[in-house]
């Protein structure tokens, strides 16, 4: 498949994009909600009550609901700080209300210390593509991009990068490219030659709860390969919101005088918490389990769209090495949408959510997202055949 920028804007997948009608946005929640089998049942296609009811089960689950409810980040915060520094192996770690504060302030705190505003990342890393260029207009970093395509960098192209930089940041896995990652060797080999260069290494961890499974390693071996980590709560736990940027005990403690200067320091954030330690004892036990149930769903898919007489189709990667990964097809994003929507609520059976368009690329292409999580893993292969065929019925212009 050729490299395409596929610029889908973080969480888009469960929104409605600008434009977007209000009702054809609750007309999809609806379809999700009502679905008998889906392949990722989200917290956000529950209902205001549902999350809130969800919440206040859990906080008896996972904390003291007696104690003194969290004063600007201690209580039940600074439990979940802990439990994370903990879990990742690292000497500390803050909570920040999102994870673009977290790592504007990391690559910030780094610059600082390493004399150098440069950033090497790829292209596709989150900041470059859904922070609004916030690294530059905010923090006065520049970024530089030593590969281009749909993968991480390599070793090779680290080391041999004519600029230098002060912190290399490398995003595990890469979600635009297909939530792709090295092999561990190859990690180790990149890190390795970003400290040749005396730079140091920093990992956009957001989806890094999944990538265990493909590395063959635990947490605290993969952390401790970078200077400093953050961590998201919501793509993978299922939480409300929330990140942890964790490392040595003195970065995090500049960490949290640029955080308050940043406007990161509510006054309670005891919701978020409780959510982020439900999820931690929830989902992140299960999830070698979703990355093992993905290569089924995915080798499926193949063969579902072979079957169907799909015509070109990409499922990438293939197999998956996280448990989500993306899906192409050669119709209109309108099209296989509202497909998709008309499969949830006349057949119960959600297969796909929300279609997109490519930001460059051959037009009449779509991409869509795959998460399997729990309610995923009833699903045989069979059923995504089955699947796979009667959404292509659905679809205008498919014969």
């Amino acid at each position: 498949m050729a490299y395409m920028n596929t610029q889908v804007k973080e969480g888009a997948a469960d929104e409605g994009a600008a434009g977007d009608g209000e009702a054809w946005r609750l007309r999809r929640l609806a379809a999700w909600r009502q679905a008998g089998r889906i392949l990722s049942r989200l917290p956000q296609d529950g209902t205001l009550g549902d999350q809130l009811a969800a919440l206040a089960a859990d906080a008896g689950a996972v904390t003291d609901p007696g104690l003194a409810a969290d004063i600007y980040g201690n209580g039940v915060v600074g439990e979940l700080e802990q439990r994370v520094a903990g879990l990742l192996g690292t000497e500390a770690a803050a909570f920040f209300p999102t994870g673009t504060m977290a790592q504007q302030v990391a690559l910030r705190c780094w610059a600082g210390r390493t004399g150098n505003a440069t950033v090497a990342l790829h292209p596709l890393a989150h900041p470059e593509v859904h922070e609004g260029g916030a690294l530059g207009v905010v923090s006065g970093l520049r970024t530089v991009h030593p590969a281009s395509g749909p993968r991480l960098p390599t070793a090779d192209e680290i080391r041999d990068f004519p600029e230098p930089f002060g912190t290399l940041m490398l995003e595990l896995p890469l979600r635009d490219a297909g939530f792709v990652l090295p092999t561990w060797e190859e990690l180790e080999a990149v890190v390795a030659a970003a400290r040749e260069r005396d730079a140091v290494v920093h990992f956009d961890g957001a989806r890094l709860w999944e990538c265990a499974t493909h590395f063959g390693r635990g947490l605290p071996e993969i952390a401790a390969l970078a200077d400093s980590v953050y961590v998201s709560f919501y793509k993978s736990l299922g939480g409300i919101s929330g990140a942890v940027l964790a490392g040595s005990a003195s970065l995090v403690e500049e960490a949290r005088v640029w955080r308050h200067r940043y406007g990161g320091l509510p006054f309670q954030q005891f919701p978020a918490a409780v959510a982020a330690l439900a999820g931690l004892d929830r989902e992140l036990p299960k999830l070698p389990s979703y990355v093992a149930h993905a290569k089924v769903v995915a080798e499926a898919l193949t063969e579902g769209f072979t079957q169907a007489g799909a015509g070109w189709f990409r499922v990438r990667p293939e197999p998956p090495q996280t448990h989500q990964f993306q899906v192409w097809l050669p119709y209109g994003a309108d099209e296989l949408t509202e497909a998709s929507v008309r499969q949830a609520e006349e057949t119960g059976t959600a297969l796909f959510r929300r279609w997109f368009t490519p930001g460059t690329g051959a037009p009449g292409v779509s991409f869509t997202e795959v998460t399997v999580t729990e309610a995923g893993l009833e699903w045989t292969a069979r059923d995504v055949r089955d699947a796979v065929a009667a959404l292509l019925e659905r679809v205008p212009g498919k014969s």
